[in-house]
């Protein structure tokens, strides 16, 4: 048994002294730039729907090359024309996406790429603010309907509406919800602690069981909840009540408390928050 052990190590010793003979430092050097590029266009990719289709072409390269490995010839053939045709098809539909990835590419600068962007107190207070928002807008009784950005990118939503590009301040979000504002009727989009874009066009729910006294606002929140891991903030413009859209369900009449652990809990579900709070 202890030969046994010794053969291996001597091998696994030996293998490491071959690579190292043989790899170069700019081999390493080539490794990290590739890595990195890969990296920064998943990213960028993940803020549109073209995340979505990357997901599925990495399933169907997958399920290639185990077909390949299983010498499944038939299913082998198939996914490689469609994998041919797919690439022309890519290009097609996503012009505009990879226009926009080159652009940001070029236009990124390199304190930004290295530089944290998630802060657990500027996320804690945006909270805040949108909790004395939502207190001010039931007074009001204006109705207000506000997205928190996770993981999924909403930048498809955020091009329907104004870009604001802002710090979430009470002042701000409840000038935009005001009843002669001219994007009230619309959704205001949180990336992070700032928000992202306002009067945006939100998807509706397709779901027939929701409860009947529910409006389009409400229905819209559920909607985009449905197709994203958004957690969307609802005032009822009616009844003053405070709602939260989570995965298609709809938490409703929230105290402030109840509101504020929902939201920490939630918004701040990220690995970075994590860290932040561990600390």
């Amino acid at each position: 048994m202890a030969e046994t052990f010794r053969d291996v190590f001597e091998q696994v010793i030996s293998v490491l002294l071959t690579l190292r003979q043989t790899i170069r430092i700019w081999d390493v050097i080539d490794i990290l730039i590739i890595a990195f590029l890969i990296y920064r266009i998943l990213s960028i990719m993940q803020k549109t729907s073209a995340s979505s289709v990357i997901k599925g072409l990495v399933l169907i390269l997958g399920v290639a090359w185990v077909a390949n490995l299983l010498n499944m010839n038939i299913l082998t053939y198939l996914l490689r024309q469609v994998l041919q045709l797919g690439t022309l098809v890519i290009i097609v539909l996503f012009q505009p996406e990879i226009r926009k990835l080159f652009e940001r590419m070029g236009t990124t600068r390199l304190d930004s790429i290295f530089r944290k962007r998630r802060r657990y107190e500027r996320i804690e207070i945006t909270i805040q603010n949108v909790i004395d928002s939502c207190n001010a807008i039931k007074k009001a009784k204006t109705g207000a309907i506000m997205v928190f950005e996770r993981k999924v990118g909403l930048n498809d939503y955020a091009v329907t509406g104004v870009n604001i590009d802002a710090e979430a301040s009470p002042e701000l979000i409840q000038s935009i919800f005001y009843s002669n504002s001219p994007m009230h009727d619309g959704a205001l989009i949180i990336r992070e602690d700032r928000i992202l874009a306002a009067a945006c066009m939100l998807p509706l729910s397709t779901n027939y069981g929701l409860s009947k006294d529910l409006g389009m606002r409400h229905r819209a929140g559920v909607g985009l909840s449905e197709r994203s891991d958004a957690v969307i903030v609802l005032v009822s413009e009616e009844t003053g009540e405070v709602s939260v859209a989570i995965d298609g369900m709809l938490k409703r009449a929230l105290d402030d408390e109840t509101l504020k652990k929902l939201l920490i809990n939630e918004v701040l579900i990220h690995d970075d928050a994590k860290k932040i709070k561990k600390r």
